[in-house]
């Protein structure tokens, strides 16, 4: 039995409170699906920024009525300290993952991508310190590696920043730190790198890779590749995160205060990414048959390459990722032709 394995068992047979911030966002609603078939019980906070109302509405579809009644929500917004502190009121674990993501956005818009990830995280901090919460769970970021060439990425060693959104994802690991320093706060970063899977909004300016692209594929519209395709990422299914958050919360007290990496140690390229893709669909949508893209202009503030290591979290956390980017694919495929196929 593995550490996550137990980790589940404990679960079920202990239930604590958790809050999970971004509840209504992609990673979010799957944390809180996940925690509330293991029969805990959960608090969301969202103030629909960026998440949406049918992610919660699924997450009760799947995890049924039961289930669903240790569910609570509160429609509220990081960057208000009450809402913060309203919503940490008797949790053992936070789980904190509202941020307002992409590299683009925040180079479009640095002042709101700072209040939300800087302000909001801040408030979140105090909160939990205030609310002695056991221990502060939260999404760090692969871009915190900036312009560092080294293959693959280690937690010690980063680099220059590329965008403000990277700023804003270290200086959280640096309040984090701050925190365990001044007031004994536990907290764990989590550097997750391209996670994907169902929930992931394919819509909007900002859409991440796989799901703007997939998208893109089922409805017939331009699949657009920013350079020559040769760009890699370490990309990394919905479930592993899921596993690692969880595994973060559980650990012993000399895992906390540290940040891990959550990916798989692997490099896919985007022409790489977009074959597999093509490939796993093409059977339900024929016109996907020698599929090309549209190369266009690389874009400001991307890196070139990412993978990750993940041994400390193996061998800190216990983490062991269950899916390869093959298996999330096909499972995140099957969801978006579910939910974005046009009816029959």
């Amino acid at each position: 039995m593995n550490r996550f394995q137990d980790v589940q068992g404990h679960l079920r047979g202990h239930r604590y409170h958790w809050l999970v911030t971004g509840a209504a966002g992609f990673i979010g609603s799957n944390l809180v699906e996940g925690l509330l078939k293991l029969g805990q019980r959960v608090t969301g906070l969202d103030n629909f920024a960026t998440g949406h109302q049918h992610n919660l509405d699924q997450v009760r579809e799947l995890v049924g009525e039961q289930a669903w009644a240790g569910f609570d929500f509160i429609n509220g917004d990081i960057r208000a300290a009450a809402d913060c502190a309203r919503a940490c009121e008797g949790i053992d674990f936070v789980l904190h993952q509202a941020a307002l993501g992409s590299v683009s956005r925040s180079i479009a818009d640095p002042v709101t991508t700072n209040d939300v990830n800087v302000g909001g995280f801040l408030n979140m901090l105090v909160a939990a310190r205030d609310a002695r919460v056991r221990r502060f769970v939260y999404a760090a970021s692969s871009s915190t590696y900036g312009d560092h060439p080294a293959l693959p990425k280690v937690e010690g060693v980063i680099g220059n920043p590329l965008s403000p959104y990277a700023v804003t994802k270290y200086v959280n690991e640096m309040y984090a730190d701050v925190f365990a320093r001044c007031y004994g706060t536990e907290a764990i970063g989590l550097r997750y790198f391209n996670v994907f899977g169902p929930r992931q909004d394919p819509h909007g300016a900002y859409a991440a890779v796989i799901p703007q692209w997939v998208a893109a594929l089922i409805e017939g519209g331009e699949l657009r590749i920013n350079g020559d395709g040769e760009t890699s990422r370490d990309f990394c299914f919905i479930d592993n995160v899921v596993q690692a958050n969880l595994l973060a919360a559980m650990a012993a007290p000399d895992a906390a205060n540290q940040v891990y990496n959550v990916a798989l140690n692997e490099r896919t390229s985007l022409n790489q990414l977009h074959q597999m893709m093509c490939a796993i669909l093409v059977k339900q949508f024929p016109h996907l048959e020698g599929h090309t893209p549209n190369y266009v202009d690389f874009r400001a503030g991307d890196v070139r390459h990412s993978q990750a290591d993940i041994s400390k979290a193996a061998s800190m956390l216990g983490y062991a990722p269950t899916h390869r980017i093959d298996e999330g694919l096909q499972q995140a495929m099957a969801w978006y032709v579910r939910n974005l196929a046009p009816a029959a």
